[in-house]
This record gives structure tokens, sequence and C-alpha cells, in this order.
């Protein structure tokens, strides 16, 4: 598990590292002392799990973490405990008091395993079944960049290759997991996964192909990243 600890204390750095030690499967990648350093860091480095102090000079750690678009796993750890609320309003794992207890550390690791978990039971692989050449086909969904409207029937595009199956592209849509799939065009569904680039009129996908945007979609596309 990656972690990085985000604190204006060198002192408080100490104490985490101290308790880490008797976490083998944490890692240490990055010790930053400002939210500022956080976010440069964070720009180059993926990390699973972060350490972050509430009030430091400038930028604070909540005010850090609203800005973050992709957050990972978030401990709280400050000596203000009227900040709870808005912490875990942000989705954190946990909120550490300062000074910090080993048995309250333990706790929160075991939280981030906990979530761990969840999310991998989350995330097995997708599946759906079309009706293809006459014949039920499962594919995955992961491997589908986009559905194409295409007369009475669906292009199904993975990568290069295309299936048709037949029937309205809205009723396909709404088969589909809406955080992972979106409309784009009123002919088109996109994978958001497999989106790499966009400009005003189109989106392009990782086999490159490109797919427009229409006029009235362009405000979904908005908080795509």
């Amino acid at each position: 598990m990656k972690v990085l600890i985000v604190d204006d204390e060198p002192l408080a750095h100490d104490v985490l590292l101290h308790y880490i030690k008797e976490h083998q499967e944490i890692a240490v990648v990055g010790q930053c002392y400002s939210a500022t350093e956080a976010l440069t860091y964070l720009a180059h480095h993926q990390v699973d799990l972060m350490f972050v102090d509430i009030k430091m000079p400038g930028l604070s750690g909540l005010d850090m973490l609203r800005v973050m678009a992709n957050k990972p796993q978030v401990i709280l750890c400050t000596a203000f405990q009227e900040y709870a609320i808005e912490g875990f309003e942000l989705d954190v794992t946990d909120y550490l008091l300062k000074p910090v207890r080993a048995e309250r550390f333990a706790q929160a690791i075991e939280k981030v395993r906990q979530r761990i978990l969840s999310a991998s039971s989350a995330s097995e692989r997708q599946s759906l079944i079309l009706r293809v050449d006459r014949e039920d086909r499962k594919l995955w969904l992961d491997s589908i960049e986009c559905f194409e409207s295409y007369g009475n029937f669906v292009k199904v595009w993975q990568d290069q290759q295309c299936c048709l199956t037949n029937g309205p592209l809205k009723a396909l849509a709404e088969k589909l997991p809406s955080e992972d799939f979106m409309q784009v065009h009123k002919s088109v569904l996109v994978n958001k996964a497999h989106i790499i680039a966009r400009d005003t009129i189109s989106l392009t996908l990782k086999s490159g192909r490109k797919v427009p945007i229409g006029k009235s979609f362009k405000a979904d596309l908005a908080d795509l990243w």
C-alpha cells in the first residue's frame, strides 16, 4: 500500500512513520509539508492512502481534498475535532485526533483494508448478454468502447472489431451502469474508461476512433475529468 504523508509539522511525520513501521504492507512513498507540495507530487505519482493534516499554511487539507478529482483513501490527522463532519462529507476513511494513539492508528488502517476489499469485490468484471448473429453472446463491459446506432441495430465496438445487436440504443442504455457509460450523441454511447482525448466536437477513444459530441450532451461532459 503506497502512502503519502501531508503535514506541515515534522513531528507529526515522525509519529506516523513510527506507527507505520508496525505494518509491513505499508510503504511511505512521499512526505509533503504543504497541500500545494502534495498536489504537485500527486500530479506525477499515484498513492493508495494519504495521511492529511487539516490546518496548514496556505491551502488547508480540506481545501486540497475539495479540488482533487480522483482521491485515494484519506485519513485526516488533526488536533481539531470540529472538522470531523466536513471530513466525512468528503468521504475520508477515518479521522484521527492528535496526539495519535497506536490503537486508533491500527483501527484506521483496518478501515482502509476493509475499503480495499469492498472495492475489489465491487470491481469484479461485469458482462452484458446481447443477441448477436442469432445467438446470445456474453460481452465484457470493460472491453466495449462504444455503442453506435445503425438503423434498427446497434453497433458494438470492441477495439477495431464490431458486432451488431438488434434494438434501439435507448433500450440498451438502460441496461448499462451509468457510472461507466454515458451518452455523448443521440446515436452514440461511450465507455468513459476508453476516452483519451476530447475537443469541442468529438472524443477520441483508445482505439483511435473518433466519435461526435452532440450539442445537447456537451454539458454532461463538463465534469468528465
